[in-house]
């Protein structure tokens, strides 16, 4: 990583609707990362079939909530960042789950004020109100091609015709078998016999190509009001939850105005809140953008980056939530002003403890998914959808063929109280009712003067040290692939330690890391699975790059050529 794109970068945050003026050339091939090879191909499939961008994200989606159902699904929610081409504009959808309107704020504490931690993992109580449903429709109508029923074919028709179980899949089922097993519908639906399928094995799902005709036939309606809003409802209250029809019927997405921040000669477009990433993502750019970085050593830019990180988490605890709930101070923490008050902060030689940074006081395997996408008419999607933690609440209502997300671990349950991905929050992130959690994922598009990248991926809290990382990458002239594979480092302000990829640092920039007062974690695994499109606008070429640790496929061109495919 070399940060030579940062010297002298002086950089500011607005909270707008963006227009940035592309080059007259249109890519000359389609392109989409998935982490799924089968959902790559319902993509291409779409946009082979005459749709385009966000037809195509319909189709992708879908079939990413049945493939890597560990990861995402018609029963959890996302943000989609979309630039439509023909009015050069740029859209957030968020389609983030909201918190049941009988949700209160101690509802995972015991009677001494201690949080239940399985209460907002496991079962019925973990499940906020899915907004992906309501995303897809939205998204299909006001911004689609083709009727739903055609973007949705490829997924249906795998679900009856069978897919096929990877070794993605078994890995992250082995961390929830127990509790997979206990749940009879989800067992039903992702164990053989009591035991995960080998891989390799056909996967059918009848349910969830009855649920998605139906989505195609009623829309909005089909999901949130009706036979499937009473099944959902009846089965998580008899399981204990606190679902109510009303719950469904008032859910709905909100467009809102991406994040914008320049980046030299550079623009990088943005989550805006519930997602704490675009903020984040702004805030570390800003304090090393105060550096001339370019003379100084690796593990000097390292250090800067990591102290910054430090900080920048540490004002999502403080400070972020849901934006029609909470007051967020959007402009103050993206201002430059505010970056030089926490750069000043920052020793060049040594750590800052955590513990000495006023704020806030003081598991399991995160898992999402993301995919990036293009047209040939240079329209752009960047998603980011989950159900959180692997194979979300353990939960199937029966006849659905879809689980249930856990994001009510994502809300601050106690002050202090680090949540299953270690982060920590404030009551601008407390549950109340019809309140979204705030968020991690942190879909990005990068517009460099001959370039534009579409990038994301799922890691849970390290989604946004990930994304900036790649960010850097990318605006230091990095390709698509490169920026998938890149080493990474994470600091997120508690626990204090700075965590690394294999092969992120050396053993002599780790010494020296040591020396300076940070405590390294080495990573049992790696992070994430980026997924990259690179669009060359002054010559029409793309590629897609998707993280080849693990089995995602990206492929531009008309993806009939091994040439055009990337694991």
């Amino acid at each position: 990583m070399r940060l030579s794109i940062l010297r002298g970068a002086a950089l500011a945050g607005l909270l707008l609707c963006v227009s940035i003026s592309f080059a007259a050339e249109k890519p000359r091939h389609p392109a989409i990362a998935s982490a799924n090879a089968q959902a790559t191909d319902a993509g291409m499939e779409v946009l082979a079939a005459g749709g385009n961008a966000f037809d195509a994200a319909v189709a992708v989606s879908a079939a990413l909530g049945l493939v890597e159902p560990e990861s995402s699904g018609i029963g959890g929610g996302g943000f989609f960042l979309l630039h439509i081409a023909a009015e050069d504009r740029y859209v957030f959808i968020d389609a983030r789950e909201r918190a049941p309107l009988a949700a209160t704020r101690d509802m995972f504490l015991d009677e001494n004020g201690e949080p239940v931690r399985r209460r907002s993992i496991d079962g019925p109580l973990a499940a906020a109100i899915p907004g992906l449903p309501a995303g897809l429709v939205h998204l299909s109508q006001k911004y689609g091609r083709l009727p739903l029923s055609k973007s949705l074919a490829p997924a249906i028709r795998m679900a009856r015709e069978g897919w096929t179980f990877g070794r993605k899949n078994s890995l992250m089922l082995g961390f929830r078998k127990e509790v997979i097993a206990a749940d009879p519908g989800a067992a039903a639906l992702f164990l053989r016999n009591g035991d995960i399928p080998t891989e390799g094995t056909r996967m059918v799902n009848p349910d969830y190509a009855a649920m998605l005709e139906k989505l195609a036939a009623e829309g909005h309606d089909g999901f949130y009001r009706g036979e499937l809003a009473q099944t959902l409802v009846d089965g998580v209250r008899a399981a204990g939850g606190i679902w109510t029809l009303e719950d469904l019927e008032q859910y709905t997405v909100v467009e809102r105005a991406p994040l914008s921040l320049p980046f030299g000669e550079h623009r990088i477009i943005t989550a805006p809140p519930p997602s704490s990433g675009g903020i984040a993502i702004a805030q570390v750019l800003n304090i090393l953008g105060g550096y001339d970085l370019a003379p100084l050593s690796r593990v000097d830019r390292i250090h800067l980056t990591v102290e910054a990180m430090r900080r920048a988490y540490r004002d999502r605890a403080l400070h972020l939530g849901d934006p029609d709930q909470v007051e967020v101070p959007v402009e103050l923490l993206m201002s430059p002003q505010y970056a030089a008050g926490l750069r000043a902060g920052i020793h060049p030689q040594r750590a800052t403890p955590s513990e000495l940074l006023p704020g806030v006081g003081m598991g399991a395997r995160p898992d999402t998914t993301h995919f990036s996408l293009l047209d040939t008419d240079g329209n752009l999607v960047a998603v980011t959808q989950t159900v959180n933690l692997p194979y979300g609440n353990a939960m199937v209502i029966p006849g659905t063929g879809f689980l249930l997300n856990n994001e009510m671990d994502d809300f601050s349950m106690k002050a202090g109280v680090p949540n299953a991905f270690g982060l920590v929050g404030e009551d601008a992130n407390a549950i109340a009712p019809g309140k979204r959690p705030l968020s991690s994922m942190s879909p990005s598009i990068l517009v460099s003067p001959e370039r534009t990248a579409i990038l994301g991926t799922p890691g849970g809290s390290r989604i946004i040290s990930m994304v900036i990382l790649g960010l850097l990458n990318l605006a230091d002239g990095g390709g698509a692939q490169a920026t998938a594979d890149l080493p990474r480092f994470h600091h997120q302000y508690l626990p204090d330690q700075l965590s690394v990829e294999a092969e992120a640092l050396s053993p002599a920039e780790t010494e020296a890391l040591v020396a300076r007062g940070h405590v390294i974690k080495a990573a049992e695994r790696p992070w994430g699975n980026m997924q990259v499109v690179v669009w060359n606008r002054a010559t029409g070429a793309v590629e897609a790059g998707t993280d080849s640790r693990w089995e995602g496929v990206g492929k531009a061109a008309d993806g009939s050529g091994d040439d055009a495919i990337f694991r």
